[in-house]
């Protein structure tokens, strides 16, 4: 369970729009306030002052190309020291930020696996693997087909449904490959909430085991579908500068 899961796990109530929406909000709070703090805001907006004026005089020397050269330096080694500044708050955000967003993919990347609905199983090897695999299903999930599939092209691939359940642990999807067996959690639910999707298996011809959740489309623009890093992108760009003009960061 992630740390983070106490924390943010009330939101999956919510739709995922909504829950992207308040978190980009909160952690562009939490940076904008952190970056107020743990910056000279006098020096900041004297240097953000200084980029300006020189992106004006570069302008205006347009046709003095040896000149324009000299205040483009002076711009590049201001705004270089800027850049420094800036990025002392960045030592306090990172980490934090990272579990965010191992928390967001772990939760919402992906729509869930529904109650009677097909879904993709595929078992990937390493190159010039052969033979059989089977797949053995808990109770309450049922395997569409042959539960032995031969490997091609160092794939197999089964088609499932099953009832609503958390398949996890003991009572997870069984892979007999080699007289080894291996296992993959499974969830099946109406709630926002799904199995890890990729197993990566170790010290066998056996490598992954991926269940295939369809990826988490939140926003439609012009017909460009975008997942949450995206969406997560957008809102935070547009809530920095909000937040920077209302908090009067430089």
């Amino acid at each position: 369970m992630s740390m983070l899961d106490p924390i943010f796990n009330p939101l999956l109530q919510l739709d995922v729009l909504w829950i992207v929406f308040i978190i980009s909000l909160v952690v562009s709070l939490i940076i904008i306030v952190i970056y107020k703090y743990t910056t000279n805001q006098d020096l900041m907006k004297q240097l953000k002052e200084e980029i300006k004026a020189f992106q004006k005089e570069t302008k205006e020397l347009k046709a003095h190309p040896e000149k324009m050269m000299e205040v483009q330096k002076k711009a590049m080694k201001t705004n270089m020291k800027y850049m420094t500044h800036s990025m002392r708050s960045t030592l306090y955000t990172f980490i934090p930020i990272i579990l965010i967003f191992g928390w967001m993919n772990a939760n919402i990347a992906y729509e869930p696996i529904y109650p009677d609905q097909e879904f993709n199983v595929t078992a990937i090897f390493g190159k010039g693997t052969i033979g059989d695999i089977e797949l053995i299903a808990p109770t309450g999930v049922e395997v569409l087909g042959n539960s032995t599939q031969e490997i091609k092209d160092n794939e197999a691939s089964w088609i499932l449904k099953g009832s609503e359940g958390d398949y996890i642990n003991e009572n997870a999807l069984e892979f007999e490959f080699e007289g080894q067996t291996r296992y993959k959690d499974l969830i099946i639910t109406n709630e926002q909430k799904y199995a890890k999707t990729k197993e990566k298996i170790k010290n066998s011809g056996l490598k992954i085991v991926q269940i295939e959740n369809k990826p988490m489309k939140i926003l439609n623009l012009f017909g460009w579908k975008i997942g949450w890093l995206g969406t997560y992108i957008i809102f935070s760009l547009v809530f920095s500068i909000l937040l920077r003009k209302i908090f009067k960061v430089y």
